[in-house]
């Protein structure tokens, strides 16, 4: 079992930015790729980035790329997620996930964390 807890999500401003955490925890051992999704009100969950175990592999989905910067500390157990140019369209619910391939669907992870509410305001 992987436990993984976000952080880092707040309230903030159009053009702002903001750094998310995921910590995990437990089979830390196992080389796991690592994702981001997020999930607005009355919208389904959403791919926005993922990483895999080295780093060097990094897939974006458009709507974030060149504005979020995903990248990982290994020895820390620990993704973050750089949003920089925030719109209030990226207000969601944001959720780290563990998994063993490098998909863009939910079901490519087998562990979440509980999210982090980022609110836009324009």
């Amino acid at each position: 079992q992987v436990q993984l807890v976000e952080s880092g999500g707040g309230l903030v401003q159009a053009g702002d930015s903001l750094r998310l955490s995921c910590v995990s925890s437990g089979r830390t051992g196992i080389m796991y790729v690592m994702g981001w999704f997020r999930q607005a009100p009355g919208k389904e969950r959403e791919f926005v980035v993922t990483i895999n175990w080295s780093g060097r592999n990094t897939y974006y989905a458009d709507a974030v790329k060149g504005r979020f910067t995903i990248s990982r500390d290994n020895a820390k157990n620990t993704v973050y997620l750089q949003m920089n140019s925030l719109k209030p369209e990226d207000t969601a619910v944001y959720y780290c996930a563990a998994g063993l391939t490098m998909g863009r669907g939910t079901h490519d992870y087998d562990y979440w964390g509980q999210g982090t509410q980022v609110t836009v305001s324009s």
